[in-house]
């Protein structure tokens, strides 16, 4: 109908106009759901609510259990317990040993040593309910359309599968990396390749048959799945740009090259010490020499503590060399932004996939001690040409090209083919 808003023609009750991202606190995880939901187009009316488990003292050690049974059996073991003549068993070792990890007016350091209660009260996030959020959808379906929920970590798969059963018409639930259930539970699952690893010939071999279906997906991707070369991430042009302003006073006047030193953490996929650390240093020294430039260095919060003192020892005095202390703003995306090659340690996924989607040099370092999916990742990535293992010995004022990442908007074309054969649409 000409001069008609096109929101007539297909009606409102078909247009997505909000997203809600269900998160786990683990800014990976909750970064991964933001790239997404800017790449879509609602970067600007998305709200996030979170799924809290216990995390204090003992908790720490049950953090692989589902979380609803988790969170069950910390209440039991707070609980008054007559029968067995206890009275709250002191659980964290924050309680009854009168031992914290630090004070501030609230008798803690930081909000997630809080209960899940007093915590999502410090950072004021609501905790995720299925049936209100369900509810709150159907109620709202014909006067606000559907509505988008995109949930990422573990802790979330259960959540997003009952929203998605208690309002199937009025949803659409996308979930970010593979739930390690049934995908038709979801709209869509959006997972990397290399988490469908089981079916290739090198996985039979590293990994015993009888744990690969506890381990891997069972069946091959379907309709229910896109896969991504790497993890999504909210570091995308736009942020990117506003990072390079904002932080244009701190690199734009540093000696080039600019290499930018990202040290995660060990996994038990790609297991490092101090080992590593040593490396690290050595033939990032001779880099510099051979290079010239400067270089910044970053840990991340897996990083552990003798690897982060054994760099600290021995390159704080180095010239040439800043390293982020953890205090102050961090300059990871300006970093991103400003950085003319990158040297990432193996172990992390997203920082990978982070730094291969500026088209900017990426160097590896211990990738040799990666295994099972996470070799497969550097795999794909030496293909593409996007990262060359780092020796030490490189003169990082050499550069070269390759098709950079782009999976946000990869998988958000995806998204939005999906959508349409319900009849829905982004606003």
């Amino acid at each position: 109908m000409v001069g008609v808003p096109d929101i007539f023609d297909s009606g409102i009750s078909c247009l997505i106009r909000r997203a809600l991202i269900i998160g786990n606190g683990a800014a990976g995880a909750e970064h991964q759901s933001l790239g997404l939901v800017r790449a879509l187009g609602l970067g600007d009316s998305y709200t996030l609510e979170r799924i809290n488990r216990p995390r204090e003292g003992f908790n720490y050690w049950l953090r692989w259990l589902p979380v609803n049974l988790h969170r069950g059996l910390n209440k039991l073991l707070h609980a008054d317990l007559p029968f067995l003549g206890l009275r709250y068993l002191p659980f964290s070792s924050a309680e009854g040993a009168g031992i914290g990890r630090g004070s501030d007016a609230w008798g803690v350091r930081d909000p997630s040593s809080l209960p899940s209660s007093s915590r999502n009260m410090v950072e004021g996030v609501t905790e995720a309910d299925p049936v209100r959020i369900a509810e709150a959808a159907k109620k709202n379906f014909e006067r606000g359309g559907p509505l988008l929920v995109i949930a990422s970590g573990r802790d979330t798969v259960a959540v997003a599968a009952e929203i998605k059963r208690l309002a199937p018409e009025a949803t659409f639930v996308i979930q970010i990396q593979h739930p390690r259930c049934d995908v038709r539970q979801f709209d869509l699952v959006i997972t990397p390749q290399h988490d469908y690893h089981s079916f290739t010939p090198e996985a039979k071999e590293e990994v015993p048959r009888f744990l690969l279906r506890f381990l891997m997906p069972t069946q091959p991707p379907d309709e229910h799945v896109v896969q991504t070369t790497g993890a999504l991430h909210h570091a995308d042009m736009i942020t990117l740009r506003s990072a390079a302003a904002m932080w244009h006073d701190y690199f734009a006047g540093l000696p080039k090259p600019l290499v930018y030193v990202s040290i995660g953490g060990p996994s038990r996929r790609c297991n490092y010490g101090a080992d590593l650390a040593q490396e690290l240093v050595m033939m990032l020294e001779e880099t510099l020499e051979v290079s010239g430039g400067c270089a910044w260095i970053s840990f991340s919060r897996r990083t552990p503590n003798k690897v982060k003192e054994h760099v600290r020892d021995r390159l704080k005095d180095h010239p040439r060399i800043s390293i982020w202390d953890g205090q102050g703003p961090n300059p990871h995306l300006g970093l991103l932004s400003w950085a003319d090659t990158f040297v990432i340690t193996a172990d992390s996924v997203s920082m990978l996939s982070e730094a291969c989607s500026t088209g900017k040099p990426v160097y590896v370092i211990g990738g040799e001690r990666c295994k099972w999916k996470l070799a497969q990742f550097h795999r794909t990535l030496e293909k593409r040409g996007a990262i060359r293992k780092f020796v030490g010995n490189e003169n990082m004022r050499d550069a070269w090209s390759y098709p950079p990442l782009n999976d946000n908007a990869e998988a958000a074309a995806k998204v939005k083919q999906i959508l349409a054969r319900k009849g829905w649409r982004i606003r």
